[in-house]
């Protein structure tokens, strides 16, 4: 009997623990009704969570939008390669969450897939949160992102979509025309629980990183050789940022940085009020060719636009710090300020001009001292070495 019994144990044992092996493998099946598809890599995730394969490499084709819902997860080392121009981005839409999961030593990479990659390439990464945005002055308004064409905005300032590290987005920013473009990284309305930090946009098309509204920190981000502007701000953001390297390259680019409030509402509520701690920004030289650079200006501050900046290295612009429009003068010095800014290579360190067009000073709304920026001067900052794309 004692036998029989023994028998019966281990067999009940063994049966145990293939029940929950198996009950463990079907905790780690798809939960999504999205069948990923690699060599087309496309459509609409409404549902569950979408994890990807860091051993595959993803042909985007097409759109890829996560929706209200619905969770996409890429893992460390993930290379996501678009064709197929302004029909190829990656949106998150209101709701949807995505998990991008990179580390320093293995980012992951969303990049053209063309046998020769060239700026315009491709869409880019874009997010939409329920954060306040300014279009209808009063921050309660929502608004259609002007690439994708999903909705943006609300009354969630501490909204999440989810978190993105150690990401490295190239030859981005295709264009439909002159005045609708994609960005590297566009980011419509996103909210402060969104984490966004280390991440590199290179050699797009238009600019770098663009903020539509919203209320969304960041840390650690670099964009280098993007063709418009470097970073960019509308519709009523602030956040807190620390550590932003931006770099002129690849022979075309314009500011280091654009800011406005809102370009039809100069005065409109909630206003753009940022903070950036520890920023560089690197010209294409204060003599560089105006066909090729057009815009030969660190920092523009315009439409209303407030911003706190402390610890600001600018070099080798035509024009440091340029603040333009009465709304955006009547910030200064409380609401609009650059503490501890070091000029090095600069033509004019700064200028201003009234609404009317007349020139005015704006020499109080900075203090200058000797600033290391984003870490290490007008050099790429250790921070950023290792898991960028092509710094130089």
């Amino acid at each position: 009997m004692k036998n029989v019994f023994l028998k019966s144990a281990l067999a009940f044992a063994v049966f145990a623990g293939l029940f929950t092996s198996c009950s463990s493998d079907d905790n780690n099946e798809p939960t999504s009704t999205f069948v990923v598809t690699p060599e087309d890599f496309r459509g609409n995730i409404n549902d569950g969570e979408v994890v990807l394969n860091a051993n595959v490499v993803y042909t985007l084709t097409g759109p890829l939008v996560v929706n209200d819902g619905a969770t996409l997860t890429i893992p460390a080392g993930t290379v996501i390669e678009a064709t197929g121009g302004t029909a190829a981005y990656i949106a998150v839409a209101q709701g949807g969450k995505i998990f991008v999961n990179g580390t320093a030593s293995d980012p992951v990479i969303m990049t053209s897939g063309l046998a020769t990659p060239a700026a315009g390439n491709w869409g880019g990464l874009v997010i939409c949160g329920k954060a306040p945005i300014n279009t209808v002055s009063g921050g309660a308004s929502t608004a259609q992102s002007e690439v994708a064409g999903l909705t943006y905005g609300g009354t969630v300032a501490n909204d999440n979509s989810g978190s993105i590290r150690y990401l490295v987005i190239e030859y981005a920013g295709a264009a439909f025309s002159s005045t609708k473009e994609f960005n590297g990284a566009s980011l419509f309305g996103v909210g402060s629980g969104t984490t966004f930090e280390y991440v590199q946009t290179i050699n797009g098309a238009d600019d770098g990183f663009e903020f539509f509204g919203g209320t969304v920190n960041t840390s650690n981000l670099v964009s280098f050789g993007n063709q418009d502007d470097q970073f960019d701000w509308t519709e009523g953001w602030s956040g807190t940022n620390n550590n932003w390297y931006g770099k002129i390259s690849f022979g075309q680019g314009n500011r280091g940085i654009e800011a406005d409030n809102y370009e039809f509402g100069f005065a409109n509520t909630p206003v753009s009020d940022p903070t950036i701690n520890n920023i560089t920004l690197v010209g294409a030289g204060p003599t560089a060719s105006s066909q090729s650079y057009a815009e030969n200006q660190a920092i523009k501050l315009r439409r209303g636009t407030r911003a706190s900046f402390t610890n600001v290295v600018l070099a080798d612009w035509a024009t440091g710090i340029d603040i333009e429009h009465n709304e955006t003068l009547a910030n200064i010095p409380g609401s609009l300020s650059l503490t501890t800014v070091l000029f090095t290579n600069i033509t004019t360190n700064s200028k201003g001009k009234d609404t009317a067009g007349a020139s005015v000073s704006v020499t109080n709304a900075f203090t200058e001292g000797t600033a290391t920026g984003a870490g290490n001067g007008a050099g790429i900052p250790t921070w950023a070495q290792g898991w960028t794309n092509g710094l130089n």
